[in-house]
């Protein structure tokens, strides 16, 4: 979830961590949008003089919510070739609980780097570098692994990429990094999470560890849509759910967590503000 810094969220983590509660919850980690070199895709982003209000504001509302809602920091760094140093140092700021890496193919700046006007080599490019992004050790889970389909829906053909996911697949549970099922993807083009149930399939059978994440851009979204979420990972032959505290993976029941979320009625976001 993700903070006003980003330039398109709204709410404040107390706000979110008080939805959480609501909803069952026991906390929430904010991942909001790390702050790039070079200005890279400032506009929907912290800037870096920002980042110590960043880490101000979530312990502030650690402290504001102890006892109702848990609030752990975290953070979701961009991956792109080169970025690596940046990241190390930014990461090393911070006694941070989570890194979620993310590849954002829609923003202006990675696509005029890497896109040639080829969509299926620019899908292809994409999960090279999710793969790369896990072999930098750099992160704890890989968010929404599947988001360039938006790009170009028509150019989606998903048994014609397959085989180039299932090989990045193969690098990624090498690293024994988790990866993520996101539910703000049925908001998206291509209405299904990210990512969508054959890659989730193929996650499954690698032995790959899953987190799931409403990617909230406001309080209303948190937790939104996880009974499907689980449901669905439990289709797949998934028995657990994962999160972190420490930089340290934490396997739950997936029927565990199922019992304990609260349907909330009229909790549901009131715009789709989201940068994917």
């Amino acid at each position: 979830m993700h903070t006003p810094l980003c330039k398109h969220a709204v709410g404040l983590p107390a706000e979110y961590a008080a939805v959480a509660a609501r909803r069952g919850l026991r906390g929430i980690t904010v991942t909001c949008h790390a702050p790039m070199p070079d200005r890279y895709s400032t506009s929907v982003r912290m800037d870096p003089e920002q980042f110590p209000a960043y880490l101000q504001m979530v312990a502030e509302a650690a402290e504001l919510c102890a006892g109702s809602a848990e609030v752990l920091l975290g953070l979701e760094s961009d991956y792109f070739p080169g970025v690596e140093p940046w990241l190390e140092e930014l990461h090393a700021r911070a006694p941070f609980h989570y890194i979620l890496g993310s590849v954002h193919p829609q923003v202006g700046e990675y696509r005029r780097r890497y896109f040639s006007g080829d969509s299926f080599e620019y899908q292809k490019l994409y999960f090279e570098h999710l793969a790369l992004a896990a072999e930098t050790g750099l992160y704890d889970s890989l968010g929404h692994p599947d988001l360039v389909k938006n790009m170009d829906p028509a150019a989606w053909k998903l048994p014609a990429i397959l085989p180039y996911i299932a090989r990045s697949l193969d690098r990624i549970a090498e690293t024994g990094i988790a990866m993520e099922l996101n539910t703000s993807g049925v908001n998206k083009t291509i209405p299904e999470m990210n990512p969508g149930p054959e890659i989730l399939r193929e996650i499954h059978a690698r032995g790959i560890p899953v987190v799931i994440g409403a990617d909230a851009h406001e309080p209303g979204r948190v937790a939104d849509g996880y009974e499907a979420a689980l449901a669905q990972l439990q289709s797949v032959g998934f028995k657990t759910v994962s999160n972190f505290r420490e930089r340290k993976r934490h396997e739950i029941s997936i029927a565990d967590a199922l019992e304990s979320l609260v349907p909330v009625k009229n909790e549901r976001p009131t715009s789709q503000a989201s940068s994917r």
